[in-house]
């Protein structure tokens, strides 16, 4: 569904596709679908209302909010969640290194995400040293917005956002049971060319949630020409608009739940999303209040393309030439660093890293065999097959485990790496009863 605006008014309006396939219903402007990460801005914005009614600040340390965190030793405020400057683990990286990514049958609430989150015992990064895009930041913000304000974050949203602005087919989608009128269901795409439901059946919001429809978007953009909120003031919205900083003042392209940016020579703002078998992109024009949100039930579906698409033609008189060098900076142009060379270990070599290891930040185990010549991690009843590196170093993907050996030489654990995330300890176990 494509939304197009301009002047506090929708200029085009249309639907392309299907919008349930078992039934063949078609995809109008009407249909409600996942925003994903565009969710982003809408938490934002109510912890904003929060900080104008005095109920919290963003310098505020998170734990008072969230005693259950740990003390890293230094404070994680309010505003690092926000700017995603806090150095908190990622959230869906985590469920995925204990076989429950997003999208698959393992279910996961709220209460064991924070339960998880509260039991990591390193951060990536001092908080403040950088940018680094997480969604357990936004996920855990909606938690805080649900303590503050003593009512569901869910709820706070509707009262304070989507009901104060007249968005009737907006809200945050935290019951997977609710009968939602005009959804459109999500889906990817298969190799063989066919196409199989990809939903995503969860309580969890904060970092995604929220369905809306393109003529509900409208409201919610013409907000940032003219708010409504709050105490109805422009302090609001420029708060919203307020970029975060690192420790050495570099300032951001983000500020809360929005990226700024340019694009041809004009200055644009706005966010893209995705949930399984949703994506979707809004991008705003401010100076001339021109505005497209484009939103797709399709994973494979690349809505910011086509965004800056009809912006190329709704705005060619004021858009720039294209940059000729911009193919120079394409993803992958660079050179890559080769990683170790693999070795091949005698079976005898490789049992002695067979057994049970438990996690005390995963509260999970990682079991290891030898199968078929090669030493296989088993996580949920699925195996996968490791490759062997020098110095009892293996690798699973692009995922790192280093083990780790006892005075007498027996291998006792392993430390395992994931991109930002590393050094999560696991300890060798007799039984799967964790001590």
């Amino acid at each position: 569904a494509v939304g197009i605006f301009k002047d506090g008014r929708i200029i085009y309006a249309r639907g392309y596709g299907i919008a349930n396939l078992d039934y063949g219903i078609p995809l109008v402007p009407q249909s409600v679908l996942r925003i994903g990460s565009v969710s982003k801005q809408f938490v934002a914005m109510c912890i904003a209302i929060l900080a104008e009614q005095e109920k919290l600040s963003f310098d505020d340390n998170i734990r008072t909010y969230l005693p259950e965190m740990p003390d890293y030793g230094e404070p994680i405020t309010i505003r690092h969640l926000l700017h995603h400057t806090s150095g908190i683990r990622e959230y869906l990286s985590l469920l995925t290194l204990i076989g429950k990514p997003e999208g698959s049958v393992f279910g996961y609430t709220t209460s064991e995400l924070v339960q998880l989150l509260a039991r990591q015992k390193e951060l990536n990064f001092s908080p403040g040293d950088r940018f680094s895009y997480t969604n357990s930041g936004y996920f855990l913000l909606a938690e805080i917005i649900t303590r503050v304000s003593g009512t569901k974050a869910s709820a706070f949203a509707q009262e304070n956002i989507f009901d104060s602005l007249g968005m009737k087919n907006t809200r945050f989608y935290d019951d997977p049971n609710a009968i939602i009128r005009n959804q459109a269901m999500g889906y990817s795409e298969q190799r063989d060319g066919d196409y199989r439901l990809d939903i995503l059946r969860s309580e969890v919001i904060g970092d995604l949630g929220v369905i809306t429809t393109v003529e509900d978007f409208l409201r919610w953009d013409n907000n940032f020409y003219d708010n409504q909120l709050g105490a109805g003031k422009q302090d609001l919205i420029d708060t919203m608009f307020e970029r975060g900083r690192t420790n050495n003042e570099g300032e951001l392209s983000y500020a809360f739940g929005l990226e700024f940016g340019s694009y041809r020579g004009l200055r644009t703002m706005g966010h893209d999303g995705s949930a399984v078998g949703y994506v979707a992109n809004f991008l705003q024009f401010p100076d001339q209040r021109f505005s497209v949100v484009i939103l797709s039930n399709l994973s494979s579906f690349r809505p910011g393309q086509l965004a800056r698409q009809v912006a190329d033609l709704y705005l060619a008189d004021y858009l720039e030439e294209p940059s000729a060098s911009g193919a120079q900076d394409r993803p992958g142009s660079r050179s890559r660093s080769r990683g170790p060379e693999a070795v091949t270990l005698a079976i005898e070599e490789l049992e002695a890293f067979t057994g049970d290891f438990y996690s005390d930040e995963f509260h999970f185990f990682y079991s290891f065999q030898v199968k078929e010549g090669s030493l296989q991690l088993e996580v949920r009843e699925r195996s996968f097959p490791l490759v062997s590196y020098p110095a009892d170093r293996f690798g699973w993907g692009r995922r790192e485990l280093m083990f780790l050996r006892n005075d007498n030489g027996d291998v006792s654990g392993f430390l395992l790496g994931a991109g930002d995330i590393q050094n999560l300890k696991f300890r060798k176990v007799e039984s799967r009863i964790p001590r």
